[in-house]
């Protein structure tokens, strides 16, 4: 049986004054991909917010890899560092010199900050593999400022590899990329999530992505409206039942992926 890397019990999040999110449940295994849908303010980014320990919650229990998440948000140095998050914009100060090299470095520093271990594999080594695992180790040298939207997403998603990771977190993280980059980047992502076991849980808007690529899909709307297999979830009854009137019905001809 495969390990239980997420598991959210009774979840409830207020923003102001209203539930965000109320009573939601599910868990995530090791080397699965999981997306979170459902209409603009339903609530998709509070749930990310609240795993992240970035919101407070004000019901419920969040636990990675078994320990629970306190409510300032806490976990464990170690566990922390299983969780990487890749958000839909990456927004920096384009006059910072840094080369691509030295921000995928920062993973490493960190972890041996806080890892002792960490030491076992040098820190070029451990760069240049998982720049090269994103094809991207001839960007090494380059700023990071000149990166186009395609290379910036391989470039995160080395700063992911730079250290064992257990879980990853994308909010539309494809945002931007044209059909081959997009193409491009779930491709290497499947990829990663079978070679590395990861947990994968992501916010999307692409339905038709959701189903080609993703092993379950979360129907949320405040309250989990439904979750299972994209075949089952993202059914016609069950999306009418998660989007209410904005869901409208559409033949989709399949893209080349």
């Amino acid at each position: 049986m495969s390990e239980t890397v997420l598991a959210i019990e009774q979840l409830t999040v207020y923003r102001d004054n209203y539930a965000a999110v109320q009573d939601v449940s599910f868990s995530l295994t090791a080397g699965t991909d999981t997306a979170v849908v459902g209409p603009n303010g339903a609530g998709k980014s509070t749930l990310i917010q609240a795993i992240l320990g970035i919101f407070p919650r004000q019901k419920g229990q969040i636990f990675v890899l078994g320990q629970p998440l306190s409510q300032q948000g806490k976990l464990t140095a170690e566990v922390r560092q299983s969780i990487a998050y890749l958000p839909q914009n990456f927004p920096f100060d384009r006059r910072i010199p840094m080369t691509v090299a030295e921000f995928v470095g920062l993973g490493w520093d960190r972890l041996g900050l806080q890892l002792p271990w960490a030491g076992r594999k040098p820190r070029r080594k451990a760069v240049r593999e998982a720049l090269s695992r994103v094809e991207a180790w001839h960007l090494c040298h380059q700023p990071i400022s000149s990166l186009s939207g395609g290379e910036i997403k391989r470039v995160l998603l080395a700063y992911c590899l730079v250290r064992p990771r257990r879980l990853l977190i994308l909010d539309e993280a494809p945002a931007g990329l044209d059909v081959r980059g997009e193409s491009e980047f779930y491709q290497l992502l499947y990829e990663l999530k079978q070679e590395q076991g990861w947990a994968i849980l992501q916010v999307s808007h692409d339905l038709d992505m959701v189903r080609r690529h993703c092993d379950r899909a979360l129907c949320l709307n405040q309250t989990l409206r439904c979750q299972g297999t994209p075949e089952v979830a993202l059914s016609s009854s069950n999306l009418s039942l998660t989007y209410g009137s904005e869901f409208v019905p559409y033949h989709h001809t399949c893209r080349d992926y």
